[in-house]
């Protein structure tokens, strides 16, 4: 009987006893590192990745500037009322027709519509046909500025044809209407203009600060059918496509151009966008500097403006667009070139490094870049001060003793910083622009650490 009351027990303290179940244990453990992740990842410094892209840095300074032109005004040589045979901004030849005067006002009513509805002759339609398949034909994304140039042309076509029609109808309502007429012409080249506003006597060596006060500016217009009198402007002529634009400057601009030596700039001009490159001098008159810009086409476009609203670029860079926190520096050992070698499976690259006992070790490394001189850069962790190198069947040594710097970003296209170096181009105050295509440099779409300085070489980030 004692012994069956034994036996009970027993069999009650054995199902009491409880086995180890392996699925919750791992579960705890997994819960703990996850809490230990998140902690960490609240509490810790952030990796913030930055995709590398193509982009562009732009540095300009805006002013307004104030035109020069060869220009003559060419004042009439007797009283009447004048009827121009040529549209603004016309090119002339010497000996063409400008304008004539009459007693009396003419009716041009008829002559101004009919050269509107003029038909273009078939000469002058072709011609146009052919400058835009030569156009199309040539035209590329990378010189947009040449559809400006098509339109120049375009316009001077155009204009030559009305002046021609404008001339033959003026003579028309002149004859018809009986009047005693005197015409004048040209007596050179240039383009006719019918905007005076006596600042055309002006040259880079007599303009003054008070020039570019545009609140007493003032100019004038001459219409057809004005009343002229004898010495007074009739028009202008602008004899040459040499043109200037002067700017006012800051000290601090003008030093930085002086000091860069700038002989030519870049300069986009806000009436049309159109981007022009421009013969720089710099000019100190009266303890202020002046920019002047000089040109060699495309002047009339602007014929008829004395003042242009105009960007001087300063910088103009095109590359990888990276931010500047981006960028450290490291240091590294400096080996020759014609000290590497390969490994005995021919895919890795090392050098053979002289060891205590005075053998040749083949030492794998890691290049980070190799100059126009052949110094090759290696991570001091591979390659330090002091370290003998032996050249590749030869019996001559190297022991290091130099080390260099390079600017460079910590690239995690595998989860883990990896060092490539960088040339920056230009810089702003939050992004910069480096060369792109580099041998151990960065690629467009490439990952890199937003702030270098937030990780280490080689550090796992993700």
């Amino acid at each position: 009987m004692a012994s069956k009351k034994n036996q009970s027990v027993n069999i009650k303290k054995y199902k009491k006893k409880r086995e180890m179940n392996l699925g919750i244990l791992l579960f705890a453990v997994v819960l703990i590192y996850l809490i230990v992740m998140i902690i960490s990842y609240f509490t810790g410094d952030q990796v913030n990745a930055y995709e590398v892209r193509e982009g562009s840095i732009v540095r300009d300074n805006s002013y307004t500037g104030l035109v020069i032109r060869n220009e003559t005004v060419v004042n009439a040589e007797a009283d009447g009322y004048v009827s121009f045979y040529q549209n603004e901004n016309s090119k002339v030849k010497k000996g063409a027709k400008v304008y004539a005067l009459t007693e009396n006002e003419l009716d041009t009513e008829n002559t101004s519509s009919g050269s509107k509805n003029t038909a273009l002759s078939d000469d002058i339609q072709s011609g146009i046909v052919l400058q835009i398949q030569n156009f199309n034909e040539n035209y590329k994304d990378s010189d947009f500025s040449s559809v400006y140039l098509l339109k120049n042309d375009i316009t001077v076509s155009l204009q030559n044809e009305l002046s021609q029609t404008k001339t033959e109808q003026l003579d028309a309502v002149i004859s018809a209407e009986g009047l005693d007429a005197v015409s004048y012409s040209s007596a050179q080249d240039g383009i006719v203009a019918y905007t005076i506003d006596g600042y055309e006597g002006l040259t880079s060596e007599t303009f003054t600060e008070e020039d570019f006060d545009r609140t007493s500016y003032e100019s004038t217009v001459i219409e057809d059918q004005t009343y002229v009198s004898l010495g007074s402007p009739v028009y202008k002529l602008i004899t040459d496509d040499d043109w200037s634009v002067i700017v006012q400057l800051d000290d601090e601009t003008a030093e930085e151009l002086s000091e860069n030596e700038t002989s030519t700039i870049k300069v986009r001009i806000d009436k049309d966008s159109e981007t022009l490159n421009a013969d720089f001098s710099l000019i100190q008159r009266g303890g202020k500097y002046y920019g002047c810009l000089e040109f060699n086409n495309s002047m009339i476009r602007y014929a008829e403006d004395r003042y242009l609203n105009i960007e001087l670029i300063l910088e103009d860079e095109s590359g990888l667009k990276i931010p500047k926190t981006a960028v450290v520096t490291r240091n590294f050992s400096i080996v020759p070139r014609d000290y590497l070698t390969t490994g005995g499976n021919g895919s890795s690259t090392g050098v053979l490094l002289l060891d205590d006992d005075g053998n040749a070790v083949f030492k794998e490394i890691d290049i980070y870049n190799i100059s126009e001189d052949d110094e090759v850069y290696v991570s001091l962790s591979d390659i330090k001060t002091g370290d003998v190198l032996i050249k590749p069947e030869s019996s001559e040594t190297y022991s290091v003793d130099d080390t260099k710097t390079l600017e460079g970003v910590y690239n995690i296209n595998r989860g883990y910083a990896v060092f490539r170096k960088v040339t920056v181009l230009c810089e702003n105050d939050e992004y910069c622009i480096v060369q792109e295509g580099e041998d151990y440099g960065l690629s467009n779409y490439d990952h890199i650490v937003q702030n270098g300085s937030s990780v280490e070489p080689d550090e796992v980030v993700y």
